[in-house]
């Protein structure tokens, strides 16, 4: 059985003197989280390097919110894989709601990011949901079943094993 993964997204919060506040205060209760998880955070871009930083040699590991198909370029505003790696980061979070409603994020592209990530040993957090419309037209099965199809695409095995997928209702999220 696959060990189970708590991750936490904090979106566009906590810059990077918050991140050091919060770390401190929460690696004091690190003793208090179950056994036998992994626990995940995932801090706005800017705070990376302090969270990685201060988390270096604990149990929580850091993940990117996002990151770019492409290694390098001209590409304004984007961050590679090949970047979070040499900043310490273990994990990245792809094809998550927001990125998918609001910057029309399509499974083809999931698919090259999480193949990207893979490339330079990223562990993917691959989300997945439906919509209450997708939902109450009874298309759940259906929705998930493509994306997990199209954003695993050309997967080998060994990589699939290192992908977590995130199930998360669209319209659960809050």
């Amino acid at each position: 059985m696959r060990k189970p993964i708590i991750a936490a997204n904090w979106k566009l919060n906590k810059g990077p003197s918050e991140t050091e506040d919060f770390i401190k205060s929460f690696e004091s209760r690190l003793s208090d989280l179950p056994k036998g998880v992994d626990i995940v955070i995932a801090p706005p871009f800017v705070s990376l390097p302090k969270a990685t930083e201060l988390l270096a040699h604990s149990k929580v590991r850091v993940s990117a919110q996002n990151m770019s198909e492409k290694d390098n370029g001209a590409f304004t505003g984007e961050v590679s894989a090949i970047m979070l790696k040499e900043i310490f980061v273990n994990y990245v979070i792809l094809g998550h709601s927001e990125r998918r409603a609001i910057y029309g994020e399509s499974d083809e592209l999931i698919n090259s990011k999480i193949l990207k990530a893979h490339e330079v040993e990223l562990k993917p957090i691959f989300c997945i949901g439906e919509t209450l419309q997708e939902r109450e037209d009874e298309k759940l099965e259906e929705i998930l079943r493509n994306q997990i199809t199209e954003g695993m695409r050309n997967v080998t095995e060994k990589q699939a094993l290192d992908t977590v997928i995130a199930y998360e209702p669209v319209w659960a999220i809050g």
